[in-house]
């Protein structure tokens, strides 16, 4: 009876946090899954349509294409990201004078609210009065092509977004930056005994010993990157020029609140899930012979 009573108790303490996770997770979840099997536009009630939404994101090209631009960009930032904070996260973990202020200026521009940091970037890469084509004009390069437009020119807007990326490097490199501090330093010792240099170490001692640090920034990399909206968007809801950075979440998101067809945008939601599983799953998988836990 006693057990019971205590049971109840804890069930009644532990009911707001259950009652918010029922609605706000699970719910929201159960009923995405139905409703990509259905013809759903929120204002009316949902049609069960069977598979038709995922046989019609089969043949839709502007849905391979912002998937294609999305995959590429994740090609492309999530290895810099992860070489650029992690570089940081070593030059900052030297023993030099002041370095909690240089800790905190590669840090603080993380902190800048993405929507903020769109409308900074779109003037500084303005292809008329951007700070860095003011720059390029002094280099004397004789070409209708110089400087770049870089927001205007497909071949080179994907490649803005991707330095863009490195702007939040900050996040990452504090990660690397626990991760280095606690590598033994006994390991370092050893080495010096052994006559390594500093590229030796930093190969056969700091990446292994941090590979789990690596292996968790790389995970949510994956997720990050895969999911990237806010700062596209900002600088071209419809992704132009010639939709060259239209992804994936912006597709999503315009047949979900534009296009109010939220039984395909559940569709493409799903499908966007089971890309991050699998591609989560493969490093998880690769890493088992590369990931070094313990001492």
């Amino acid at each position: 009876m006693k057990k019971r009573r205590e049971t109840i108790t804890a069930l009644l303490f532990a009911s707001p946090w259950l009652l918010g996770f029922s609605i706000f997770l699970v719910y929201p979840l159960v009923a995405s899954i139905y409703f990509s099997f259905c013809n759903y536009s929120v204002l009316r009630p949902a049609v069960f349509t069977g598979m038709q939404n995922y046989t019609d994101l089969m043949h839709d090209k502007i849905f391979w294409l912002a998937l294609n631009n999305t995959l590429l960009y994740t090609v492309l930032a999530l290895p810099l990201g992860l070489i650029v904070s992690l570089g940081l996260a070593m030059l900052l973990n030297s023993k030099v004078k002041g370095m909690a202020l240089y800790r905190t200026i590669f840090f603080v521009p993380s902190l800048v609210p993405l929507v903020a940091l769109a409308v900074l970037m779109q003037f500084i890469f303005n292809g008329q009065y951007g700070i860095i084509n003011s720059i390029l004009r002094y280099i004397p390069i004789h070409s209708q092509s110089w400087p770049p437009n870089w927001l205007g020119d497909p071949a080179f807007s994907k490649i803005v977004l991707v330095l863009i990326s490195v702007w939040g490097a900050g996040n990452a490199m504090v990660i690397y930056l626990a991760g280095l501090q606690d590598v033994p330093q006994q390991l370092y010792e050893a080495a010096d005994l052994d006559g390594a240099g500093w590229w030796a170490k930093t190969i056969h001692v700091t990446l292994p010993t941090i590979s789990p640090v690596i292996l968790f920034n790389l995970i949510m990399g994956i997720i990050g990157t895969l999911q990237v909206f806010t700062v596209p968007y900002v600088i071209s809801p419809s992704g132009s020029p010639m939709r060259s950075i239209y992804f994936y979440a912006m597709y999503l998101y315009d047949n979900a609140f534009t296009f109010h067809n939220m039984g395909y945008a559940c569709a493409m939601g799903w499908i966007l899930f089971l890309i991050i599983l699998a591609l989560t799953l493969l490093a998880l998988r690769l890493s088992e012979r590369h990931v070094h836990y313990g001492n």
